[in-house]
């Protein structure tokens, strides 16, 4: 099997359509990503003729688990989306084939919006947006704030970089402190996090969703928080237990919160999110979808070189970690 026949998967359907604003149809996909592996060298073949596919959904986990079934020759996959939760779960991820995501690949965007939520949450804007009369609120700065980041991966990274210029003390918690995060004042466990809410003005979740991190905020991390802390999402929404969440904020225990995310997703309209004033949601738009695709079919064109080549591919999926 040549290693520069590449295939792009699902088949295109007519029902195919971006589910969000900031998402790109199916078929514009599907054409960027063909040039990009004609970029990297490779051809686009049927997945018979495949060594390596580009998988452009993660709704359907059954046809891509039938799909590798009937193509044992395929030995890479590509997903466009960092988040590979639903696959891991699903078992796509179990075969001894690599599998690479866009994990990193999203974090200019994605750290900008949360620190545009982390200011908007700070200076009240979604109060000031809601209010029709003139309405004097007294704001809080982000200079000099306790901003405690729970991820330590590309987000993350870049928003540490972000928030250089407001002279923050910033705490990254992560998985495990084995490493340090560059510009940060603690890099920290997890199991630091009793210790590190008291202390957080600012609390921004960047990490990935496993099943350790499910609802890894939950009542008894919210109501450790400051009553004038913030709370943004910018990762997943099942991060945090959100009917905790709508507890903490109706006894008053948060200043502001800023969502990319929620839990469910879409959130239904009529939930008490929607109209608490303090809550600024922003629907899961964190990147453009010509960012996304920009960036992402880069990293098709150089791992499809890198397949031909036998080079190490870029954004390796761990499947015991979950992403």
């Amino acid at each position: 099997m040549a290693a520069d026949g590449i295939a792009i998967g699902p088949a295109e359907r007519a029902a195919d359509a971006p589910t969000r604003a900031n998402e790109p149809g199916l078929g514009q996909l599907r054409a960027r990503i063909a040039e990009a592996v004609r970029e990297g060298g490779g051809r686009v073949v049927e997945p018979a003729e495949a060594a390596g596919l580009v998988w452009l959904t993660p709704a359907d986990a059954d046809a891509l688990n039938r799909l590798l079934d009937a193509h044992p020759a395929i030995r890479w996959v590509q997903f466009p989306w960092a988040g590979v939760e639903k696959l891991v779960a699903n078992g796509v991820t179990d075969r001894p084939i690599t599998f690479t995501s866009a994990k990193g690949l999203f974090a200019e965007q994605v750290a900008e919006h949360a620190l545009t939520l982390a200011l908007a949450c700070l200076r009240s804007l979604a109060v000031q947006a809601r209010t029709p009369r003139w309405h004097s609120i007294d704001p809080a700065s982000l200079f000099r704030r306790r901003v405690t980041v729970v991820g330590a991966g590309g987000t993350a990274r870049e928003l540490v970089r972000l928030l250089a210029p407001f002279g923050c003390e910033v705490r990254v918690v992560r998985r495990s402190a084995g490493e340090r995060v560059e510009g940060v004042a603690e890099t920290l466990p997890v199991s630091a996090l009793p210790e590190v809410l008291p202390r957080t003005d600012v609390l921004v979740l960047a990490l990935a969703l496993t099943p350790e991190s499910r609802q890894l905020i939950g009542a008894r991390e919210l109501a450790a928080l400051p009553a004038h802390a913030v709370v943004v999402n910018v990762a997943r929404g099942a991060h945090v237990d959100t009917d905790a969440l709508v507890a903490e904020l109706r006894r008053d225990g948060l200043a502001a919160v800023g969502l990319d995310v929620t839990d469910p997703e879409p959130l239904p309209e009529g939930h008490p999110l929607w109209s608490d004033p303090r809550v600024l949601i922003t629907s899961h738009c964190a990147d453009s979808a010509e960012f996304a695709t920009r960036v992402l079919c880069g990293r098709v064109a150089r791992n499809v070189a890198n397949l031909r080549t036998g080079r190490e591919l870029e954004g390796p999926v761990d499947p015991k970690a979950g992403y």
